[in-house]
């Protein structure tokens, strides 16, 4: 007779529970990283709002606080600058004891045009923020991860990581550069019970990504060959995210998530 395996035990919300994990999300003033604190927030979360500016950290934390009291604090970092994400992930030891969830969802991208033009300055600058930038984080956060045998990593991409382009060029070559990270680490950090991950989301309406969609006929022809026939939205990303912070993707690591409506379908 076969042995029958029980799953192991989970909470009253079921695999996607959050309770009692603490989540550092970049880019979370706005946008998807907004989308993905909020959902974390929902799903039982600590999380920690960083962007470059407090103002909107702190409004953000607001909104998430008045739902879910004492579940959010600000902490405004510049992912260009080492010492500020330093001080982030301090601040946040401080206020919660310790980081189970990384979300590296803060990028830049200040060039568009040919990749024969892009100047170096701007090349390194996409380069220091999308990828270097998230090495420093991760190595930041993985030695309690690794003390404690248990983490979860998650690198926003994007499916421009999965295919040329004529404009953002030198903002894809990271994004794949993003892919490979995860799976470096997902290889290294494995042993130790700690998932390294990517989400490449398609076209989304976020101000990051205005220059590609805000025209009615720009938003038109991006989502005409998206089987969907829309573009994403932020919080079509944030699901994602909590599966691959939480129990439901406890056998998932050095995978790119692709969110993208059907776009590279």
């Amino acid at each position: 007779m076969s042995q029958v395996l029980e799953a192991p035990p989970v909470s009253v919300n079921g695999l996607f529970d959050l309770t009692g994990k603490v989540a550092v999300i970049t880019g979370s003033s706005r946008g998807i990283g907004r989308a993905i604190a909020e959902r974390m927030a929902q799903q039982g979360a600590k999380v920690v709002i960083s962007s470059r500016k407090a103002g909107p950290c702190e409004e953000v934390a607001a909104v998430i606080n008045e739902r879910s009291p004492g579940h959010a604090i600000a902490v405004p970092a510049n992912i260009s600058s080492k010492e500020d994400l330093q001080r982030l992930v301090d601040e946040t030891r401080k206020a919660f004891g310790k980081i189970d969830i990384l979300v590296c969802n803060a990028a830049s991208n200040p060039f568009y045009g040919s990749q024969l033009d892009i100047p170096d300055e701007a090349f390194r600058k996409i380069l220091d923020n999308n990828i270097i930038a998230n090495n420093w984080l991760i190595q930041m956060v993985t030695p309690e991860m690794r003390e404690r045998k248990d983490g979860a990593i998650i690198i926003v991409s994007s499916i421009g990581g999965l295919r040329g382009s004529t404009v953002i060029g030198a903002y894809c070559i990271s994004k794949a550069a993003d892919m490979q990270l995860a799976r470096n680490l997902a290889q290294e950090l494995g042993p130790d019970n700690i998932r390294v991950n990517c989400i490449a989301p398609g076209l989304v309406k976020t101000d990051f990504a205005k220059a590609l969609w805000d025209t009615p006929a720009g938003e038109a022809r991006a989502s005409s060959g998206t089987p969907l026939r829309r573009l994403g939205e932020p919080d079509d990303l944030a699901g994602a995210a909590v599966y691959l912070a939480s129990r439901a993707g406890a056998w998932t690591t050095g995978q790119t998530l692709v969110v993208d409506g059907g776009s590279t379908c």
